[in-house]
């Protein structure tokens, strides 16, 4: 698989573009999740034509009509910013991204929970950096994060699990385009779409069922939207435990009575949150390549994103 392309926050990669002259440097973001993805660096306050240093801004009035404004001398910056951003944005549209990391809490690329000061001059955290919101608003589908949600396991192996899929799609769809390879794609997604929505998962297999009374493009187009919806449901360890219990389902010949005990005892185990996700899905996946089974080596569900991640470990 290529590099997977995503957009991200300047300063979160080492560049010296804050107000102050500093950076936000994440370096699980550059070194270790770098390794597997383009970044595209975008910094508004800088692309939109202010200096480094500058006066540092905040957002001011309610919530979905906040102003950009500079701190100190009270220049409202705003309409500079969603000119700007409106323009990046039908840029973007080329790139190809497979998500989007912005840094938090910034009044232009905090995408949840930025600071609005109010008429008395108290902050509240209800805003939504200016950029972050258009790029949003354009791209509702695309998967976007900010860092500091990251630090969250659970977000964090969901966000990769996201981008992870969204490539496979679209490389899915560059090699080939027919009725065919949409189904042999949704066939080996089907673990993964169940551990994140069961409603998205019975759609889906209706979709590709009856997708004979739609175009190619049509179907297509429905398919990868209902895609992005149902992964932008998060996983949970009620939903991992019955994906594994279904994939135990595939073993019910092979295994003795004390190893599919052994396994029930793990996935409880997991379900309880006494060990970490990756070590039920270990043991399905020895059992896969013990006993050669066909349909789960296919499964994206035992391998959804590089396992020097770690992700799973913390889940």
């Amino acid at each position: 698989m290529e590099k997977i392309k995503l957009g991200i926050s300047a300063c979160l990669l080492g560049e010296n573009v804050r107000y102050d002259g500093g950076h936000k440097l994440d370096r699980f973001l550059k070194e270790t999740l770098g390794q597997y993805v383009e970044y595209l660096a975008v910094c508004p306050e800088v692309e939109c034509g202010l200096g480094i240093p500058r006066e540092s801004m905040h957002l001011e009035g309610e919530p979905g009509k906040e102003r950009l404004l500079t701190t100190r001398t009270r220049v409202d910056m705003t309409r500079r910013m969603v000119n700007w951003a409106q323009k990046r944005v039908r840029e973007l549209e080329k790139e190809d991204l497979c998500g989007f990391i912005f840094k938090s809490d910034s009044p232009s690329s905090g995408m949840e929970r930025v600071k609005i000061y109010n008429e008395n001059k108290m902050p509240v955290k209800q805003g939504v950096g200016i950029f972050a919101r258009i790029f949003m608003e354009r791209f509702p589908l695309l998967p976007a994060e900010d860092e500091g949600r990251l630090h969250d396991p659970e977000l964090r192996e969901n966000f990769i699990e996201r981008i992870f899929v969204l490539k496979r799609w679209r490389e899915s769809l560059r090699q080939n385009k027919s009725r065919k390879a949409l189904v042999d794609f949704h066939a080996a997604q089907k673990f993964l779409i169940l551990a994140h929505s069961p409603k998205y998962y019975q759609l889906m297999g209706r979709l590709v069922a009856g997708q004979k009374s739609m175009s190619v493009p049509e179907m297509r187009a429905k398919y990868q939207e209902l895609l992005l919806e149902a992964m932008s449901s998060k996983a949970t360890p009620k939903k991992h435990a019955n994906v594994l219990q279904h994939m135990m389902g595939y073993f019910k010949k092979q295994l003795s009575t004390d190893e599919k005990k052994e396994l029930m005892d793990i996935i409880e185990k997991y379900q309880k949150g006494y060990v970490p996700l990756v070590v039920p899905v270990s043991l399905i996946g020895h059992y896969v390549r013990k006993y050669n089974e066909p349909y789960l080596k296919a499964q994206t569900y035992l391998n959804p994103h590089p396992f020097e991640l770690k992700l799973r470990n913390h889940v």
